[in-house]
């Protein structure tokens, strides 16, 4: 069992979580603004660092039909110089639609009394949210992922062998008569 870091890179942020694999807790810790590839490593190695976390989970921009787009790759690219300047193994997980949903899950903007518009104060507020808290899902789902492995490897080694755990045993059928 391990810690984790879930990390959800866009343009301009990087939103980060924390789970602890042994409890299956997951929970967002920080969001923070891309600088040089060498200031975004040293900021993850000093976050992993802090939270004890021996792998770092990367959520990957997957486009809606399964292929990696440019976002992809330059997640990918930005991925691969912080791994090298931290050392620490990176995982990926589908990340598809974690914003939106993040999104939907936070509260409505406040509004300025005199324009009625949301300020730029409540704007960059919601976006440090959103960010974190899509880490968090990102997470989220490797955990689950990994749950569902482990199931899936008891059940198969309860079956026995030839038994094949991970498929239901066939019921009796009733008899046909002609």
């Amino acid at each position: 069992m391990s810690r984790l870091l879930g990390l959800d890179v866009g343009e301009r942020r990087v939103g980060v979580a924390v789970a602890d694999e042994a409890r299956g807790s997951v929970r967002p810790l920080a969001t923070f603004r891309r600088r040089s590839p060498e200031e975004d490593a040293a900021r993850v190695a000093r976050l992993a660092a802090e939270q004890r976390a021996d792998q770092i989970v990367v959520g990957l921009p997957f486009d809606m039909d399964g292929r990696e787009g440019e976002q992809a790759r330059r997640t990918r690219d930005w991925a691969a110089a912080v791994a090298t300047r931290t050392g620490l193994s990176i995982v990926w997980r589908d990340e598809r639609l974690s914003t939106e949903a993040s999104e939907a899950t936070q509260p409505r903007l406040r509004r300025d009394r005199a324009t009625g518009r949301p300020t730029r104060a409540a704007i960059l507020a919601r976006r440090v949210r959103v960010d974190r808290d899509a880490a968090a899902r990102i997470l989220q789902a490797e955990l689950d992922a990994r749950a569902a492995s482990r199931m899936a490897a008891t059940d198969t080694a309860a079956a026995g062998p030839g038994q094949g755990g991970d498929v239901a045993p066939e019921r009796p059928r009733p008899a046909v008569r002609a």
